[in-house]
Protein backbone atom coordinates (compact mmCIF):
# COMPACT_ATOMS: atom_id res chain seq x y z
CA UNK A 1 0.00 0.00 0.00
CA UNK A 2 1.33 3.05 -1.38
CA UNK A 3 1.27 5.76 1.73
CA UNK A 4 0.82 9.67 1.45
CA UNK A 5 3.90 11.04 2.79
CA UNK A 6 3.01 14.85 3.01
CA UNK A 7 5.71 16.91 5.11
CA UNK A 8 5.04 20.84 3.20
CA UNK A 9 1.43 21.22 4.83
CA UNK A 10 1.45 18.82 7.80
CA UNK A 11 3.46 18.27 10.83
CA UNK A 12 4.71 14.65 11.49
CA UNK A 13 6.33 13.19 15.07
CA UNK A 14 8.19 10.57 13.29
CA UNK A 15 9.37 7.41 15.75
CA UNK A 16 10.99 4.63 15.80
CA UNK A 17 14.22 2.27 17.28
CA UNK A 18 17.74 3.98 16.78
CA UNK A 19 19.14 0.51 15.26
CA UNK A 20 16.66 -2.46 14.17
CA UNK A 21 17.12 -5.49 16.81
CA UNK A 22 15.07 -7.95 14.96
CA UNK A 23 11.43 -8.16 13.44
CA UNK A 24 9.39 -8.73 16.45
CA UNK A 25 11.07 -6.22 18.30
CA UNK A 26 10.55 -3.71 15.27
CA UNK A 27 6.76 -4.80 15.13
CA UNK A 28 5.78 -4.09 18.56
CA UNK A 29 7.56 -0.64 18.31
CA UNK A 30 5.66 0.24 15.20
CA UNK A 31 2.17 -1.39 16.16
CA UNK A 32 2.63 0.50 19.49
CA UNK A 33 3.14 3.95 17.99
CA UNK A 34 0.42 3.18 15.05
CA UNK A 35 -1.85 3.00 17.86
CA UNK A 36 -1.18 6.34 18.66
CA UNK A 37 -1.29 7.67 15.33
CA UNK A 38 2.23 7.81 14.31
CA UNK A 39 2.49 7.35 10.72
CA UNK A 40 6.10 7.02 9.64
CA UNK A 41 8.50 4.60 11.63
CA UNK A 42 12.37 5.19 11.69
CA UNK A 43 15.00 2.76 12.25
CA UNK A 44 18.67 1.91 11.58
CA UNK A 45 19.94 -0.42 9.08
CA UNK A 46 23.29 0.67 8.24
CA UNK A 47 24.29 2.16 11.62
CA UNK A 48 27.90 4.72 11.29
CA UNK A 49 29.55 4.33 14.71
CA UNK A 50 32.30 6.23 16.17
CA UNK A 51 33.63 3.03 17.56
CA UNK A 52 33.89 0.04 15.41
CA UNK A 53 33.17 -2.24 18.25
CA UNK A 54 29.73 -1.01 18.68
CA UNK A 55 26.39 -2.31 17.11
CA UNK A 56 27.10 -1.64 13.71
CA UNK A 57 23.45 -2.56 12.19
CA UNK A 58 21.65 -5.75 10.80
CA UNK A 59 22.17 -4.38 7.61
CA UNK A 60 20.03 -5.11 4.52
CA UNK A 61 18.21 -7.68 6.92
CA UNK A 62 16.94 -4.85 8.77
CA UNK A 63 15.59 -3.19 5.96
CA UNK A 64 13.55 -5.94 4.92
CA UNK A 65 12.30 -5.85 8.34
CA UNK A 66 11.32 -2.49 8.10
CA UNK A 67 9.52 -3.15 4.66
CA UNK A 68 7.58 -6.08 5.54
CA UNK A 69 6.48 -4.64 9.17
CA UNK A 70 5.00 -1.18 7.38
CA UNK A 71 3.74 -3.11 4.98
CA UNK A 72 1.76 -4.97 7.19
CA UNK A 73 0.77 -2.21 9.44
CA UNK A 74 0.10 0.61 6.62
CA UNK A 75 3.15 2.86 8.09
CA UNK A 76 5.56 5.00 5.96
CA UNK A 77 9.18 3.56 6.28
CA UNK A 78 12.45 5.66 7.00
CA UNK A 79 15.96 4.79 7.20
CA UNK A 80 19.47 5.77 6.20
CA UNK A 81 21.09 5.23 3.27
CA UNK A 82 25.09 5.59 3.57
CA UNK A 83 26.58 4.31 0.31
CA UNK A 84 25.80 5.33 -3.34
CA UNK A 85 26.15 1.82 -4.42
CA UNK A 86 23.20 0.58 -2.49
CA UNK A 87 20.38 3.13 -3.57
CA UNK A 88 19.07 1.08 -6.86
CA UNK A 89 18.42 -2.33 -5.06
CA UNK A 90 19.06 -1.76 -1.58
CA UNK A 91 16.54 1.16 -0.41
CA UNK A 92 14.17 0.55 -3.62
CA UNK A 93 11.33 -0.37 -1.60
CA UNK A 94 11.73 2.55 1.55
CA UNK A 95 9.86 5.24 1.16
CA UNK A 96 11.57 8.17 2.77
CA UNK A 97 15.69 8.05 2.61
CA UNK A 98 17.50 10.02 5.39
CA UNK A 99 21.61 11.46 4.71
CA UNK A 100 22.86 10.94 8.16
CA UNK A 101 24.96 13.76 9.86
CA UNK A 102 28.51 12.04 9.00
CA UNK A 103 27.57 12.31 5.11
CA UNK A 104 26.67 15.97 4.67
CA UNK A 105 29.52 16.16 3.26
CA UNK A 106 29.60 13.26 0.71
CA UNK A 107 28.73 15.10 -2.71
CA UNK A 108 28.85 12.02 -4.28
CA UNK A 109 25.72 10.42 -2.36
CA UNK A 110 24.02 13.63 -2.36
CA UNK A 111 24.38 14.10 -6.18
CA UNK A 112 22.99 10.44 -6.45
CA UNK A 113 19.81 10.63 -4.42
CA UNK A 114 18.67 14.14 -6.73
CA UNK A 115 17.50 11.04 -9.03
CA UNK A 116 15.43 10.22 -6.46
CA UNK A 117 11.93 10.55 -6.63
CA UNK A 118 11.68 9.86 -2.72
CA UNK A 119 11.62 12.23 0.04
CA UNK A 120 14.85 12.86 1.37
CA UNK A 121 16.05 13.90 4.75
CA UNK A 122 19.40 15.67 5.61
CA UNK A 123 20.56 15.68 8.98
CA UNK A 124 23.08 18.85 9.65
CA UNK A 125 26.45 18.60 9.87
CA UNK A 126 27.66 18.81 13.45
CA UNK A 127 30.03 21.11 12.54
CA UNK A 128 28.14 22.93 9.74
CA UNK A 129 26.95 26.53 9.27
CA UNK A 130 23.63 26.49 8.32
CA UNK A 131 24.84 28.18 5.32
CA UNK A 132 27.23 25.00 4.66
CA UNK A 133 24.13 22.89 4.98
CA UNK A 134 21.77 24.81 2.78
CA UNK A 135 24.28 24.23 0.32
CA UNK A 136 23.97 20.70 0.66
CA UNK A 137 20.61 20.45 -0.11
CA UNK A 138 21.23 21.72 -3.20
CA UNK A 139 23.04 19.09 -4.11
CA UNK A 140 20.00 17.01 -3.68
CA UNK A 141 17.96 19.18 -5.95
CA UNK A 142 20.67 19.31 -8.98
CA UNK A 143 18.48 16.20 -10.77
CA UNK A 144 15.12 17.26 -10.01
CA UNK A 145 14.29 16.26 -6.58
CA UNK A 146 12.48 18.90 -4.34
CA UNK A 147 10.95 16.94 -2.02
CA UNK A 148 13.82 17.67 0.44
CA UNK A 149 13.37 17.99 4.35
CA UNK A 150 15.94 19.45 6.42
CA UNK A 151 16.64 17.87 10.00
CA UNK A 152 18.40 20.05 12.78
CA UNK A 153 20.11 16.94 15.06
CA UNK A 154 22.57 19.36 17.23
CA UNK A 155 26.51 21.06 16.36
CA UNK A 156 29.46 20.18 18.59
CA UNK A 157 30.49 23.33 20.47
CA UNK A 158 32.38 23.58 23.99
CA UNK A 159 29.60 22.47 25.89
CA UNK A 160 29.50 18.50 27.42
CA UNK A 161 26.12 18.56 29.37
CA UNK A 162 24.39 17.23 26.25
CA UNK A 163 26.07 15.16 23.47
CA UNK A 164 25.29 18.29 21.48
CA UNK A 165 23.98 21.70 21.53
CA UNK A 166 20.26 21.49 19.90
CA UNK A 167 20.78 25.13 17.98
CA UNK A 168 16.55 25.85 17.66
CA UNK A 169 17.77 29.39 16.08
CA UNK A 170 18.45 27.56 12.87
CA UNK A 171 14.35 26.37 12.62
CA UNK A 172 13.24 30.28 12.00
CA UNK A 173 16.42 30.90 10.16
CA UNK A 174 16.34 28.27 7.39
CA UNK A 175 12.68 29.40 7.17
CA UNK A 176 13.90 32.85 6.80
CA UNK A 177 16.45 31.91 4.18
CA UNK A 178 14.76 28.87 2.13
CA UNK A 179 11.75 27.27 1.62
CA UNK A 180 13.04 23.99 2.91
CA UNK A 181 10.55 21.98 5.15
CA UNK A 182 12.64 21.47 8.63
CA UNK A 183 12.01 19.37 11.51
CA UNK A 184 13.98 18.33 14.40
CA UNK A 185 15.70 15.42 16.26
CA UNK A 186 15.71 15.77 20.04
CA UNK A 187 16.98 12.31 20.65
CA UNK A 188 20.64 12.94 18.94
CA UNK A 189 20.87 16.25 19.86
CA UNK A 190 20.72 15.87 23.53
CA UNK A 191 21.70 12.14 23.82
CA UNK A 192 19.81 11.70 26.97
CA UNK A 193 16.18 10.74 27.21
CA UNK A 194 15.47 12.86 30.40
CA UNK A 195 15.95 15.92 28.15
CA UNK A 196 14.08 14.71 24.44
CA UNK A 197 10.39 15.96 26.04
CA UNK A 198 11.37 19.63 26.79
CA UNK A 199 13.26 19.96 23.58
CA UNK A 200 10.76 18.30 21.74
CA UNK A 201 8.44 20.53 23.19
CA UNK A 202 10.64 23.85 22.33
CA UNK A 203 11.35 22.73 18.88
CA UNK A 204 7.19 22.80 18.08
CA UNK A 205 7.15 26.17 19.89
CA UNK A 206 10.39 27.44 17.51
CA UNK A 207 8.35 26.31 14.50
CA UNK A 208 9.43 23.07 13.36
CA UNK A 209 7.50 21.48 10.53
CA UNK A 210 8.48 17.91 12.26
CA UNK A 211 10.26 15.73 15.00
CA UNK A 212 11.59 12.30 14.69
CA UNK A 213 12.33 10.53 18.23
CA UNK A 214 13.87 7.41 18.70
CA UNK A 215 12.03 4.89 21.33
CA UNK A 216 12.46 1.64 22.26
CA UNK A 217 10.14 -0.55 24.45
CA UNK A 218 12.97 -1.76 26.57
CA UNK A 219 15.75 1.09 26.34
CA UNK A 220 18.15 -0.41 29.01
CA UNK A 221 18.63 -3.54 26.61
CA UNK A 222 18.84 -1.42 23.32
CA UNK A 223 21.91 -2.63 21.56
CA UNK A 224 22.26 1.70 20.17
CA UNK A 225 22.02 4.76 21.91
CA UNK A 226 20.36 3.57 24.75
CA UNK A 227 20.53 6.96 26.90
CA UNK A 228 18.66 8.62 24.23
CA UNK A 229 15.46 6.45 23.73
CA UNK A 230 12.35 7.07 25.14
CA UNK A 231 10.49 4.18 26.54
CA UNK A 232 6.20 3.67 25.57
CA UNK A 233 4.98 5.39 28.77
CA UNK A 234 7.22 8.40 28.18
CA UNK A 235 6.81 8.60 24.53
CA UNK A 236 3.17 8.14 25.00
CA UNK A 237 2.72 11.43 27.63
CA UNK A 238 4.94 12.95 25.18
CA UNK A 239 2.78 12.77 21.97
CA UNK A 240 0.26 13.54 23.91
CA UNK A 241 1.79 16.78 25.30
CA UNK A 242 3.21 17.36 21.41
CA UNK A 243 -0.37 17.20 19.77
CA UNK A 244 -2.04 19.72 22.62
CA UNK A 245 0.70 22.33 22.16
CA UNK A 246 0.27 22.30 17.82
CA UNK A 247 -3.42 22.90 18.48
CA UNK A 248 -2.69 26.07 19.86
CA UNK A 249 0.38 27.34 17.56
CA UNK A 250 -0.75 28.75 14.32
Amino acid sequence: MKIDIDFKNSFNVIAGPCAIESYDSLYEIANFLKGLGVAIIRGGSFKLRTSPNSFQGLGEEAIKYLVQVCKELGLASLTEVVEVKDLQNVFQDIDILMVGARNMYNYPLLKELSTVNKPIILKRAMSATIDEWLSAAEYLQINGNDNIILCERGIRTFETATRNTLDLSAVPIVKNKSKYTIIVDPSHSTGNSAYVPAMSMAAVASGADGLIIEIHKEPNMALSDAKQLLDFDSFRELYKSIISLKKHIR
